[in-house]
């Protein structure tokens, strides 16, 4: 068994767990020894660290960028909420729509909308930004059910989902939804934090597209 080359034990560096020494690539919940990549759980020594870094680095990006937004945005925030109740045709129907969405891990939680098909709808999202069930960038959130979840869609329920993503961006209002899987799965297998700051810097253009456009924004 050598030390320097893909070697793993009883299967290689595959999937289901199997344990890769010198560089081998777990998938998984597989353990690379020497800088080898877990996908799914994998503890990667020498690359794990990497990993954690990346994510306490995101998480800290979109903590700060949430409450900055939050706080810039708040008169906004009031005026919507206020002209949605006073605009409602059903007396005491609310201002936010509620809809039940898997998070990180696949954890359910209620994710809060605005009843409008603007682009503000989405403003109160920066709440679920905050308290850590959402991200600034990630996948698109589905409910728990949604195909997309399921098999290798799974991948996409081991980040945040986002407020925004390269599904917003893509330049089309509605994409078929293997087109957005792929994207999706393509963030979630690529991601770190200059492309997170690419899709917000290109979000606010592709709003404006689509409203020049006549089409009502997609949100989340």
């Amino acid at each position: 068994m050598g030390g320097d080359g893909a070697t793993a034990i009883r299967g290689g560096a595959g999937a289901g767990g199997a344990t890769g020494i010198g560089g081998g690539t777990a998938v998984r919940g597989g353990a690379g020894i020497c800088g080898g990549t877990a996908v799914r759980g994998g503890a990667g020594i020498g690359g794990g660290s990497a990993v954690r870094g990346g994510a306490a680095a995101k998480r800290g990006f979109d903590v700060l960028g949430g409450l900055v937004l939050l706080v810039v945005l708040s008169p906004l925030l009031a005026a919507v909420a206020l002209s949605i109740a006073l605009g409602s045709a059903v007396p005491g129907r609310g201002v936010l729509r509620r809809r039940t969405v898997a998070g990180l891990e696949g954890r359910p939680f209620t994710m809060l909308t605005f009843r409008t098909r603007s682009p503000l709808a989405a403003l109160p999202l920066l709440l679920h930004v905050v308290t850590g069930r959402m991200s600034l960038v990630g996948p698109c959130p589905l409910t728990p059910g949604h195909r997309e979840c399921a098999g290798e869609g799974r991948r996409r329920l081991s980040v945040r989902p986002g407020l925004t993503g390269p599904w917003q961006i893509s330049g089309r209002s509605d994409l078929p939804w293997e087109e957005r899987e792929l994207l999706d799965l393509h963030y979630v297998d690529h991601h770190w934090l200059g492309t997170d700051l690419l899709v917000l810097a290109r979000t606010l253009p592709a709003v404006r597209r689509r409203r020049a456009a006549g089409r009502p924004a997609r949100v989340a």
